[in-house]
């Protein structure tokens, strides 16, 4: 295959995995636009709602990564991921049938349990079609499906949940990833592992989780990445599983009109994020790997300060500009962060890695960061009212100020590794 050819055909299963990642956050996220409805017909609390969108899902989403991640690396990776999109699309159908909470929790961790299968295959496939000084850069364009995902998730949820309710948008967005799952499977190419690697001494050997966990946490560099990266996605999620919330108890929206505003401030602020994140992290660590770390670290910390400018305005349209700029600061960091965490390990430990990676920043971000914005919500009802969400929101986001600087001694820690 000429190199032109191959650089064609990677750029090819980059654009198809990242799709496949659109619809891991069009189903993911849905549930957050249509959950004002879904709380009112099914007479839910913001603990409950918290409980929907993040731990009940975080809790199998987040440990199912790692086995099904440990079947990766010594399997076909590409047909995990096919699997796996078809299993979680069914799910997000069923969630259109449940008539109550406990139902409701079923489908959700089906949808977790089929998620989980999708990232890490996918993130080693990726590094084995990009050589190293490219992969931040792929890597980021593949996480800017997370944007996508909430964009179309926020628009068509927004809509369908107005003009056909809540259970008809569950139907509409399901069934299409059935369809691609299909696409995956019979289009995208099983790579050879550690192909685009110099170092292939370890290709062959398929290490056991508990080896590439003592492998990562040896290093200087990941705990202090992992928890960085973790506490900043606990932000994430108490923005992004709120926003629509918020917007509709403290701004009168409706829900289509939510659904349009945040999913293009949100989908193209974070995708664009997401890509300049990756974009100059591959740029400026050509002379120095720590900047991979350093911009995370900046980002995180201007993302938090944005947030709470956007929670206090009373103005609609400056607390959307806020939140929008908020997302493309969030978005930054998941590209370099990935990217130095394949850095650290053989090519044979990748999708352990990003397993081990997302199970942190699922347990602790996705698990806890809805879940306490909605307890906090709950907490402060009875003293601010209308008003406990709006500041439930902002105390989560002292929690960027910790993440910031756990990136920054992630950078220090780098060099340390690197000089090994």
């Amino acid at each position: 295959m000429s190199i032109l050819k191959a650089n064609s055909y990677r750029n090819f299963v980059l654009t198809m995995l990242t799709i496949v990642y659109i619809f891991n956050f069009i189903d993911r996220q849905l549930l957050v636009i249509l959950q004002e409805s879904i709380k009112k017909d099914l007479n839910l609390s913001d603990t409950q709602l918290g409980l929907l969108s993040g731990f009940t899902f975080a809790i199998f989403y987040a440990t199912l990564g790692i086995p099904i991640a440990r079947l990766a690396d010594k399997g076909n990776r590409k047909n995990i991921v096919s699997i796996s999109l078809a299993l979680w699309s069914i799910m997000t159908v069923l969630s259109g049938l449940v008539i109550n909470f406990f139902q409701l929790v079923l489908a959700r961790i089906g949808v977790g349990i089929g998620e989980a299968g999708g990232s890490p295959p996918a993130h080693a496939i990726i590094s084995d079609y990009f050589p190293p000084e490219k992969r931040s850069t792929a890597l980021s364009i593949y996480s800017a499906g997370i944007y996508f995902g909430i964009m179309i998730g926020f628009l068509m949820g927004g809509y369908l949940n107005q003009e056909l309710g809540w259970r008809v948008a569950f139907f509409v967005v399901g069934l299409p990833g059935v369809v691609f799952s299909l696409l995956v499977y019979f289009l995208v190419k099983e790579p050879m592992r550690g192909a685009t690697d110099a170092n292939t001494s370890l290709i062959t050997k398929s290490p056991s989780l508990l080896a590439v966990a003592r492998y990562l946490f040896r290093t200087k560099t990941f705990p202090f990445l992992g928890f960085a990266a973790s506490l900043h996605v606990f932000c994430i999620y108490g923005i992004a599983n709120w926003a629509p919330s918020f917007f509709t108890r403290l701004h009168s929206m409706p829900t289509d009109k939510i659904g349009l505003i945040l999913g293009i401030f949100f989908g193209i602020g974070g995708a664009i994020g997401s890509y300049v994140g990756g974009y100059f992290t591959d740029y400026l660590g050509k002379s120095n790997k720590q900047w991979y770390l350093k911009l995370p670290a900046y980002t995180t910390l201007l993302s938090s300060i944005f947030a709470v400018g956007g929670l206090l305005f009373q103005t609609t349209t400056l607390s959307v500009i806020c939140l929008g700029i908020c997302v493309l600061f969030q978005s930054m960091y998941l590209g370099p962060s990935i990217s130095i965490a394949h850095f650290l390990v053989p090519a044979s430990m990748r999708s352990l890695t990003s397993a081990i990676l997302f199970f942190l920043l699922n347990l602790i971000g996705l698990g806890f960061g809805p879940l306490m914005v909605g307890w906090m919500s709950d907490w402060l009802a009875p003293s601010l009212q209308n008003e406990s969400l709006r500041w439930a929101m902002s105390i989560a986001m002292l929690v960027g100020v910790v993440a910031s600087v756990l990136f920054f001694i992630a950078s220090k820690k780098l060099e340390e590794d690197i000089g090994k």
